[in-house]
Parts: structure tokens; sequence; C-alpha cells
């Protein structure tokens, strides 16, 4: 449980808060949502202390974070736990959801993390003197404690860290289209070996009009 005072929170919260809002040159409630839930993973993990310190000195080698929606809270969750698409540390299932599963590659343990459903209500109670509702979502979410602000559940991933992980680097070629496919990201069909959208998963189709 979180039983750090609401202005203490707020203290310990704003290296992480600062340093999203440099991305967006401004800070929102939902980057602030990202940094909460970021936090709170690695809590429930026992990645950092109850004051978000680092228990280990090499945390980004050790963890995977999945989000599921792009934007904002995205963002928030990226600079929270220094996962990065980039590193291949990073998921992004956009099912339009503020949510993240942090998963600890070391030991397998995983946790999901939300916000509750009255969250904006909440807000409204604590920073009732705000602007505007979008300024009482921003004050408020920095300082509420995590059991009233977010849900947390340890969960199973329904693929293996090793197929998500896969091997980086390896390459083979299409037998289609011969572009390249890295990190085992090809299926075989009928004996071949075939990237995605060749396969018939594509996100886009070819159009035959030249640009």
């Amino acid at each position: 449980m979180n039983t750090i005072a609401p202005v203490f929170l707020k203290d310990l919260l704003r290296p992480y808060l600062d340093e999203t809002a440099v991305l967006h040159k401004h800070l929102c409630p939902r980057q602030v949502l990202g940094v909460r839930i970021g936090l709170r993973g690695l809590r429930a993990l026992g990645l950092i202390d109850a004051t978000y310190q680092s228990r280990f000195d090499n945390r980004r080698k050790r963890l995977l974070t999945i989000v599921e929606t792009d934007g904002c809270g995205a963002d928030g969750i990226a600079v929270a736990t220094d996962c990065h698409v980039g590193r291949r540390t990073m998921r992004v299932l956009d099912y339009g959801k503020v949510a993240a599963t942090l998963v600890d590659t070391k030991t397998g343990q995983a946790v999901r993390v939300w916000p509750r459903a009255d969250v904006r209500q909440l807000a409204k109670t604590i920073a009732p003197e705000a602007r505007s509702r979008w300024h009482a979502y921003l004050e408020a979410y920095q300082i509420i404690p995590d059991d009233d602000l977010l849900n947390l559940q340890p969960v199973e991933l329904t693929q293996s860290l090793a197929e998500i992980l896969s091997r980086p680097n390896l390459r083979v070629n299409c037998e289609q289209c011969g572009e390249e496919i890295l990190n085992e990201r090809e299926v075989e069909r009928d004996g071949r070996v075939l990237c995605q959208p060749c396969a018939g998963s594509g996100y886009y189709s070819n159009k035959t009009d030249d640009i």
C-alpha cells in the first residue's frame, strides 16, 4: 500500500514528470498516469522501492513493458520504466487502453496496471478549485495514492517470453517479396519462408497505381 504523503509523492514524481514534459513540450494528465502506471508496476515487481529508487543497476536489461495504447500515456510509461521501442524493451499493442503490463524477464513475473474507473470523479473532489476538469486531473493524478488511483493484477502472458523477445539480429529473406525479415518474425507457409504481409497478415495491400 502506498502511504506516501501527497506533497512528498509529488516531489518524488517530479524528475519523471519533468522528463516526460520535455518530450511533449508540456505536461498532460495522461503523461502523469503513464508515469504512475510504470512506477507502480516496477514497485510490484520489486525493481524499485517505495521511494522509487532502483534496486538494480541493470533494471532496463531485465524489464519488458507492453503498453496498450500509443500517445501521451505511453511516453509517461517509457520514462518511468526506461523501456523503449528502439531498445526492444517495449511493445505497443493498441487496445486503446491507458494500461501496461510489466514483465521481469529474469523471474517471469508479470503485472498489469491500469487506472481505476472512478479516478476522474475522484480528481474533481481532490482539486475542486482547478480552473478546468483537465487541470483537476493534472493536479490530482500527482497526489492520489496508488491504491486509489490504479488497479494492479498479476497476469500470465499468452506467449512465451522467448517468442515475444525472439533472438535479435537474425535475418532471413521472404521467398515471395524478397524483403528482409528481422528477429524471427517470419512465418512458414507450405514449406516457404514468408514475411507476415505475404502470408496474409499484413496491415496494407499493394496498389497497382504508380506514384
